[in-house]
């Protein structure tokens, strides 16, 4: 490790799969053009090639890889290797703050890490719920615990710092900052990529993502059922789905709808075509939270293929809608926005309830006023 001045803040950001690499490159960007922080990115690779494409596209380079991933992992297995990783990452880095985000199983070894070693810790994303432990799984039990761990919270929205303080935590350790994702959204959006995938330009896009564990099985089965009977009601329409490499996931989809002419199965996309096909698309179908956030502020109308989400502003602003994931309900509930226009343009209307695109420069202040002696750099 470099020479660091004995005034600096050391602050070590840990990022494990892609939504974190996304909501977090913004914040990494930001805390390094500021004179006082000396920022060290661990990359403890939970998902290795969908993390490294989202850091090269923001010229992210890990300075700790912990390398992880194993094919076929158990959660137990990884998160034990995440916590003995981290732990050794942390008395080797001995920094000031640790920055995580989300849900992930990265972000729950992290707390515990820095808890064991009484490390602050800033949580971005903090304070979503939704009130069952096991919806979404192992989703909702990792971020109650990181934030039970947390130092410092970072919410997204009132409502989940409102959440926050129903469980105790301090208001002044929660700081309303917006969701970092519309920081790392409009700076892609504004390079105006290609999605690199072969579609029709005079068909409307249905873009699809779906890969929780909460779907495996029956639901997703239920789920290719609804992207034929689409398909097939609509002629003018074609299905995007970059097929998750989980073989939960990629074998049923491949193996249900690998033939249909209009239903273009693709690998998982980099973070720049992602967005492209955001902006390219229609209507979008996701079980992912991350995309509850992104495409509301691309004026795209969403179904959320889950029973109930921890993201509930942009359904109550009415540019989100959540369907669940039975065949019957998806194919009414897509059909009716493809079909009615009035119903379409009331959901199309560019809401964005996490954020403005200054979420990191929130963050950056926050840890400035608490975390560096402001004497020493004026």
């Amino acid at each position: 490790m470099p020479d660091v001045r004995s005034d600096a803040v050391k602050v070590l950001i840990v990022a494990g799969t892609r939504p974190e690499a996304i909501k977090l490159a913004p914040l990494v960007l930001a805390l390094r053009n500021e004179p006082w922080a000396h920022v060290r990115v661990v990359a403890t690779a939970q998902h290795r090639e969908m993390l490294d494409q989202v850091l090269t596209m923001f010229g992210i380079t890990p300075d700790v890889d912990l390398d992880l991933m194993e094919p076929n992992q158990t959660l137990a297995s990884l998160t034990a290797r995440l916590l003995t990783g981290l732990d050794r990452t942390l008395a080797s880095e001995r920094p000031d703050i640790v920055i995580g985000q989300g849900d992930t199983t990265t972000v729950l070894a992290t707390a515990i890490a820095c808890f064991y070693r009484s490390i602050p810790l800033g949580h971005v994303e903090a304070g979503l719920r939704t009130g069952d432990l096991t919806r979404p799984f192992p989703e909702e039990m990792n971020r109650v615990v990181a934030g039970r761990l947390t130092t410092v919270h970072f919410a997204p929205t009132a409502r989940a710092r409102t959440n926050l303080l129903a469980e105790g935590i301090p208001d002044e350790a929660i700081h309303v900052t917006g969701n970092t994702v519309i920081d790392a959204l409009l700076d892609v959006a504004a390079r105006d990529g290609a999605v690199g995938v072969d579609l029709d330009p005079d068909k409307r896009l249905v873009l699809v993502t779906a890969h929780r564990r909460e779907n495996f099985g029956a639901p997703l089965l239920e789920l290719c059922d609804a992207l034929t009977a689409i398909a097939e009601t609509h002629p003018d329409v074609q299905v995007l789905y970059p097929v998750h490499l989980n073989p939960n996931v990629s074998a049923v989809v491949r193996q249900r709808l690998g033939n249909h002419p209009r239903i273009r199965l693709c690998e998982p996309l980099a973070y720049g075509p992602f967005v492209a096909a955001l902006k390219r698309s229609y209507l979008v179908l996701t079980d992912s939270g991350g995309v509850q956030e992104e495409a509301p502020a691309l004026a795209k109308p969403v179904l959320v293929l889950r029973d109930d989400t921890e993201r509930p502003e942009a359904v109550a602003a009415g540019v989100v809608k959540v369907v669940g994931m039975r065949a019957d309900r998806i194919v009414e509930e897509a059909g009716r926005l493809l079909r009615d226009q009035t119903a379409y343009r009331a959901m199309a209307r560019g809401v964005s309830p996490y954020g403005d695109g200054r979420a990191s420069e929130r963050i950056v202040k926050v840890l400035a006023a608490r975390f560096h002696r402001l004497s020493v750099w004026q």
